[in-house]
């Protein structure tokens, strides 16, 4: 995993806006060469403009994780059930928010056009476990492997990562084979650890996206505002996504939590510093966390309380996706100043909150990755002169 030994490097968390003819070819249900052939062709330009915008530590957009019909982005971790025996495609009523205290606290807001969007409860397609779960992704995630190296090896950037997602994540409740949700977020870490392996054992760097360890103070939590039972659980669940890391170098690792996409109030976030020595439990050589939206910019301090384990990596957001106005160079630069300044210079990757594809404007999203260089390149100046 590189290091910013002689300047700030630049990466992002994984979804980038993805070609109108990528969206069809998933929308049409295009299969065999026809798919194969313009999504590698997708992954390689989607390299070029990462490069050209300025980013050091590329990735492949999240292209080989199917666009669905309720977005035109790859679901970051719905592509998870088609990838594992033992689920299947049902209509489920889902409350997006059910229990969060944020919508308590800002009812007329989630009852309003603006605030629905984030408070969706309706049925939805979603993959239920049916049967013992098992790993049924090795010649896609072979696929994605292949077509990122090819890019990477024709274009070469600094380095490059897939993302995955997190063992355990998103498991709310138990589908109808598994006793509870314990042993299905067991046995879903024993599955995905293999495509963890086949990304790592291929010379690459894996991603482990989890939004879940915070996400679930959010919408389990929030409500009685229990930390202390919170944390028993998170405990727990670091257990698990380190069980499925074994083996693994923690070089090869970067691991994300966020607090959601959804462009509400977000008052009952679970603050940073709750969480963060759970956080540096994770078995991982980079940590990506939220720094530019405006409920969590401030928590650069609490990297000033930690103790950064040695040899490891910070990558703070410093610009977001949750809205879509363009960020000065200078602000950018600013936000990475403060990390640089707390954990060490050499110990920061500047990055964005969470994926961009799909959550703002794709002219937006690449201006953005843009101004993040840009940023990179003033704190640069600041911190080796």
């Amino acid at each position: 995993m590189k290091r910013s030994t002689d300047r700030i490097l630049t990466s992002h968390v994984g979804s980038l806006p993805r070609p109108a003819e990528l969206i069809a070819l998933y929308r049409s249900e295009a299969s065999g060469d026809e798919l194969e052939t313009g999504l590698r062709a997708a992954v390689r330009d989607v390299v070029a403009k990462q490069l050209d915008a300025g980013i050091d530590i590329v990735n492949d957009g999240e292209y080989g994780k199917p666009t669905t019909d309720e977005v035109d982005y790859g679901a970051w971790s719905d592509y998870m059930s088609g990838r594992l025996g033992g689920y299947e495609t049902q209509m489920v009523m889902a409350s997006t928010l059910a229990g969060n205290r944020d919508q308590v606290d800002f009812p007329g807001f989630y009852a309003s056009p603006e605030g629905a969007e984030g408070a969706v409860t309706d049925a939805v397609p979603m993959g239920v476990n049916v049967g013992p779960i098992t790993y049924e992704g090795q010649t896609l995630v072979a696929r994605d492997i292949a077509n990122l190296q090819a890019a990477a090896e024709e274009l070469q950037p600094a380095d490059a990562f897939i993302s995955a997602v997190s063992a355990g994540a998103m498991i709310w409740e138990p589908g109808t084979y598994y006793d509870s949700v314990d042993d299905e977020a067991l046995a879903t870490a024993e599955a995905m650890r293999e495509e963890y392996k086949a990304i790592t054992d291929a010379g690459m760097v894996v991603q482990l996206d989890n939004p879940h360890l915070v996400d679930m103070y959010t919408f389990q939590y929030s409500a009685s505002r229990d930390v202390r039972a919170f944390r028993k659980w998170a405990e727990h669940h670091v257990e698990l996504v380190n069980h499925s890391l074994r083996g693994i170098p923690e070089e090869q690792v970067r691991y994300h939590i966020c607090w959601g996409s959804w462009k509400g109030p977000h008052s009952s976030d679970l603050p940073l510093k709750d969480v963060i020595d759970l956080v540096l439990k994770v078995n991982a050589g980079l940590y990506s966390v939220e720094a530019a939206n405006p409920r969590h910019e401030h928590e650069w301090k609490v990297w000033n309380d930690v103790t950064l384990p040695e040899g490891r990596s910070v990558m703070p957001g410093v610009v977001t996706h949750k809205t879509n106005v363009l960020e000065h160079p200078e602000l950018v630069a600013d936000r990475i100043v403060r990390y640089a300044n707390a954990v060490g210079r050499e110990n920061v990757v500047a990055g964005t909150d969470c994926g961009m594809g799909g959550r703002i404007h794709p002219e937006v999203a690449w201006a953005k990755l843009k101004v993040l260089a840009e940023g990179a390149e003033l704190a640069t100046k600041e911190l080796w002169r």
